[in-house]
C-alpha cells in the first residue's frame, strides 16, 4: 500500500541555511532509492525556519529502509542541535 509522508522541520533561529543545505543534499540520493515516488522539499514563504518534505513511497517497508539509510544518519549528525522541532506524519491517500 502506498504511503505519504509529511515531515515538518523547524530550525533553531540562525541555523536555517545550515539545515537547508543539509536537507537539499538528501533529495537526489533519496530520489534514487527503491520505492521513492516523490520527495519534494519546501520552505515556508513566511517562516524561513520551517521546512517541509512531501514524500510518496511505494510501501511503508521501503520508506523504513530510507529512514535507516546512511545519508539520513549523516544528515542527523550534521544538523545536531540545529533542529528545534521535527514532526512526521504517515498518511494514506483517501481521495
Amino acid at each position: 500500500m502506498p504511503l505519504t509522508i509529511v515531515a515538518n522541520i523547524h530550525t533553531v533561529p540562525g541555523k536555517e541555511q545550515l539545515v537547508q543545505s543539509e536537507l537539499e543534499k538528501l533529495v537526489p540520493i533519496t530520489l534514487e532509492e527503491a520505492g521513492c515516488l516523490q520527495y519534494d522539499l519546501h520552505r515556508d514563504n513566511s517562516d524561513p525556519a520551517h521546512f517541509l518534505f512531501f514524500e510518496n513511497w511505494e510501501s511503508r517497508e521501503l520508506w523504513q529502509q530510507h529512514m535507516n539509510a546512511p545519508h539520513l544518519a549523516q544528515y542527523m549528525a550534521a544538523t545536531e542541535g540545529a533542529v528545534e522541532k521535527f514532526v512526521l506524519n504517515e498518511m494514506t491517500k483517501i481521495a
